[in-house]
């Protein structure tokens, strides 16, 4: 068996996690755009995390291309793409792949595994989870800002990959209750919207009362559709679900002391989304905040919070917008 993995878009997730296995000694192409791709293979890739961790992955070690073929040797297909993008990348990978290599799927989301799976029938397709966040900094270095564990569906066929990650410093946790994983961690990417809008970094963000009440309405109309619908979400992090929006509301100098003993961010750190409106690209809003509120309405419910940071976000993607003060996001999400 061909033991090569390929990381089928390689932005930033993809080339972080791509960087840290080879740099584990794995056998890695990254699928990317061109113009990654050519800085990738002009001046390597450098990795960087809140624990301390730097090193440069060399330029003659980076193995890249635009070009979807370029996967047809990987026995492991890393699916980085951002949600939007997952019914075209499912069908480069009907055209390219080997039929018994292993897809998955390390998006952000619900639903990406179910979509690759339906245009990949007859091949193994399992749901990841990422809990970190991985912005590029000033000097081209991909950093690793939040703490976490890379997560997927317990499945016999990780067993031949599962040293590649822990050789790369990621191990690879199985989960059985993957769906429930899933719904915990977008509880937590209701954030990413928020912190977009905000223009801080997220320690700086968070470290802010009104930002937190935005996030905690948000999370309170995810929690009612959940329950509604008979979801009762993972615990990711050191919250259970239903507290966190307790724990959001508390007054800045007590969150602060809670926070520091259960989250572990840097003052780097920011949300994927955030770095989409900076780069002009389309945003997941539609398949974060966007899923809550199709999730209520299925529920017979409502999520206007959800449905109105979804707007908010939007215009922000056509350029409508200006980075938002506390105050002023949460006036808006009550309205």
């Amino acid at each position: 068996m061909n033991h090569s993995i390929a990381i089928f878009g390689a932005g930033s997730i993809g080339a972080y996690v791509g960087a840290a296995l080879i740099a584990g000694g794995a056998d890695v192409v990254l699928i990317a755009r061109p113009r990654s791709c050519e800085r990738y293979v002009r001046e390597g890739i450098a990795i960087s995390d809140l624990e301390g961790r730097r090193e440069h992955i060399d330029a003659a070690r980076i193995h890249c291309s635009a070009d979807p073929a370029a996967l047809a040797d990987a026995g492991l297909i890393l699916v980085t793409v951002k949600s939007a993008d997952t019914a075209a990348a499912a069908q480069a990978l009907a055209a390219h792949a080997r039929r018994d290599a292993l897809v998955l799927s390390l998006q952000n989301g619900i639903g990406n595994a179910d979509t690759l799976r339906a245009a990949l029938p007859g091949m193994t397709v399992l749901g990841g989870m990422v809990p970190f966040n991985v912005v590029q900094t000033a000097d081209g270095r991909f950093h690793r800002g939040t703490e976490g564990q890379l997560m997927a569906e317990a499945s016999p066929a990780l067993a031949t990959w599962l040293p590649a990650f822990a050789a790369a410093g990621l191990p690879l946790s199985e989960r059985s209750d993957f769906a429930a994983v899933q719904w915990g961690k977008l509880l937590l990417n209701l954030n990413n919207a928020v912190n977009a809008l905000s223009g801080l970094p997220l320690k700086a963000e968070l470290s802010q009362r009104d930002y937190r009440r935005c996030l905690a309405l948000l999370m309170e109309e995810a929690l009612r559709a959940l329950a509604a619908s008979g979801i009762a979400p993972a615990q990711i992090g050191g919250v259970a679900p239903r507290r966190l929006p307790t724990m959001l509301r508390l007054p800045d100098w007590i969150y602060r002391r809670i926070a520091s003993a259960s989250l572990k961010i840097d003052p780097e750190a920011r949300s994927s989304m955030w770095e989409d409106l900076q780069a002009g690209r389309r945003t997941e809003v539609d398949y974060l905040n966007g899923a809550v509120a199709r999730l209520a309405q299925r529920a017979g419910l409502d999520a206007p919070a959800n449905r109105r940071i979804v707007a908010l976000v939007h215009e922000a993607e056509a350029g409508k917008g200006q980075a938002m003060a506390g105050a002023q996001l949460l006036a808006a999400l009550r309205a």
